[in-house]
């Protein structure tokens, strides 16, 4: 091992022994009171040292848990690499006055050892101490050396076990970001490249997990482990890692051919043993980074790697390179989240505005849909397209919906208020209603705004999404039988199916602005419009048309029996004072 490596090494090892670790750190408590027990001195601990603090692992009868190194007594144990004995605390100049000497917990015999690595790095210290002086006999002081290796002993192996991936036996992400760290530290100035490697769609390979347990899902996690390097054939100087569940990466200079294109047609066909007899075929996607070690860290090189992976994964590609534009544009939505994350617990620009629906009977306002808009301080004014799909992929999506529904109820108290009973409908998303709760939180909402829960509707899309998901069709049933009106919104466009209509529970539906659109001069939308709208009146669902934008358009939908209509003609969304100034006309009419 080179000079670089062993001082990365110890500095590695050193930074993960800080870190908590609730397993590791029970173990040590076992040492401690251990030491105490057979050295019989009543307190003892262990601690680790950095440049301006202590920090106090493990401990029996010790209740200090950090200190500032200048204060601490085993600085002198860590500097000087050798036991350190002092009888009486007291009596000694060098640390009569120190602070846990005349202060809590009144140190008046301390007797430590350094913990030493094999490379010969001090990691801290073993100590016993006593707030009583003591005699510590030379047989004692051999006792806590002996103690101490086994604590440095166990301390290693947790360590060596912490740079394997357990499953697949390969060397792990922080094996990767150590070597990384080993090729900066010696200045390396030849271009390398990393490789991430994603194979195995893990939601689906959980859910192969509920059905056959995680045994096969560790069988095909380790088929993998021996098909790569079977498939890539690494050299002496290619590495490969695991570096997350179903994620793998390869290490190599630039000069080599491994790059992502090559590592994807590789990976191209391949299939994986889940045990049984059973295999799954799958999808490779692949992202690079090029780097020159001495000019880019260890964690920056691997988030580039991970970009590239993610936008060629977003993109249904086999490989991406990293690149600095796309890279922009996912910090950039990075930006818009954490300011969205402010918005919404802050409530700062973010407000809702109202679309009436129009009852094409008697041409009265019937209900509102509530939309969410934000003025970003910066950017002006958002629609949803702009931050809803950024909030998807994030737990973010649930709070914006708490906050949707909190101020709709707001919205409805004020309109019962004013002598107005009208219903609003607010769109949530799959995910929202799929929450053994989601309907139970709504209701009681409701209930201590004591508003009837037939006032609030739910509208959802993601038609597809709802009937793969047991979860999202009972969260709508138990939205209607509290008594929520769901709608289906955009109904006529992707994965629209009359076959599909009677699995879910729903009221209303609303026809797409694509049908409609072409309603008044287009033959053939005309016939599909009167034909959806005859069956689903047929099946006794609410019917509503969205996007309606003139008196010709509107009218044609009466003469085909539709219940309500939505669009520009009767009104664009409304911000809270203006819809206000509707309803009050509107209503007087």
């Amino acid at each position: 091992m080179s000079v670089v490596e062993e001082f990365v090494s110890g500095r590695v090892t050193l930074q993960a022994l800080r870190a908590p670790d609730i397993c590791r750190d029970d173990v040590l408590s076992r040492f401690t009171h251990l030491v105490s027990t057979t050295l019989d001195v009543p307190s003892s601990f262990i601690s680790v040292l950095d440049d301006d603090f202590q920090y106090i692992k493990a401990a029996h009868n010790f209740v200090v848990a950090e200190s500032v190194r200048a204060d601490s007594i085993c600085q002198y144990v860590f500097e000087g690499d050798a036991p350190l004995v002092i009888n009486d605390t007291q009596q000694d100049s060098c640390f009569a006055t120190n602070p846990f000497v005349i202060g809590a917990p009144f140190v008046r015999f301390y007797a430590g050892v350094p913990l030493t690595s094999q490379e010969g790095k001090v990691l801290g210290t073993l100590c016993v101490v006593d707030n009583q002086p003591r005699e510590f006999s030379e047989e004692k002081l051999a006792t806590l050396t002996l103690l101490s290796q086994l604590v440095i002993s166990f301390l290693e192996a947790w360590h060596s076990v912490g740079y394997t991936d357990l499953v697949t036996g390969l060397p792990n992400r922080q094996q990767l970001l150590r070597d990384l760290q080993t090729l900066r530290a010696v200045r390396g100035s030849q271009t390398h490249r990393l490789v991430l490697i994603d194979c195995i769609d893990m939601p689906r390979a959980y859910e192969l997990a509920r059905s056959l347990g995680m045994g096969p899902v560790e069988g095909l996690l380790r088929d993998m482990a021996t098909l790569l390097p079977l498939r890539l054939r690494p050299g002496k100087n290619e590495f490969l890692y695991t570096v997350a569940t179903g994620r793998f990466a390869l290490l190599s200079v630039e000069s080599h051919h491994f790059d992502a294109e090559w590592v994807a047609a590789r990976m191209e066909g391949v299939r994986a043993e889940i045990g049984e007899g059973l295999s799954v075929d799958l999808t490779t996607h692949t992202g690079q980074a090029l780097f020159v070690p001495s000019e880019i860290s260890a964690q920056e090189v691997l988030r580039r790697a991970v970009s590239a992976l993610h936008e060629a994964i977003c993109r249904g590609v086999p490989c991406m390179s990293f690149s600095e534009q796309n890279d922009e544009r996912r910090t950039d939505d990075f930006t818009l989240m954490n300011d969205l994350v402010t918005a919404v617990r802050h409530n700062h620009g973010l407000y809702l505005v109202y679309q009436p629906k129009i009852c094409l009977m008697t041409g009265l306002p019937i209900g509102l849909e509530a939309l969410i808009r934000w003025r970003h301080p910066t950017r002006g004014e958002l629609s949803p397209a702009h931050f809803i799909p950024l909030a998807e992929q994030t737990s973010l999506l649930q709070e914006i919906t708490e906050w949707v529904i909190d101020k709709a109820i707001e919205r409805l108290k004020r309109l019962q208020g004013q002598g107005i009973q009208l219903p609003i409908t607010v769109n949530v998303s799959v995910r929202d209603f799929s929450h053994g709760d989601f309907a139970d939180r709504i209701e009681t909402k409701m209930t201590k705004a004591r508003l009837p829960t037939s006032l609030l509707g739910i509208e959802c899309l993601e038609t597809e999404r709802i009937l793969e998901s047991p979860a999202a069709i009972r969260g709508l049933e138990m939205l209607k039988q509290r008594g929520f009106d769901i709608a289906l919104d955009d109904f006529g466009t992707g994965y629209s199916n009359f076959s599909y209509l009677r699995r879910m529970p729903l009221d209303v539906i609303k026809i797409d602005r694509s049908i409609v659109s072409g309603l008044t001069t287009d033959t053939a939308s005309r016939i599909i419009t009167k034909s959806i709208v005859t069956m689903l009146k047929e099946l006794d669902y609410v019917v509503l048309a969205e996007g309606v934008e003139n008196s010709e358009t509107l009218e044609a939908l009466k003469e085909l029996g539709c219940d309500q209509v939505q669009g520009f003609f009767h009104s664009r969304p409304l911000p809270e004072d203006e819809i206000d100034r509707w309803l009050s006309w509107k209503m007087k009419v």
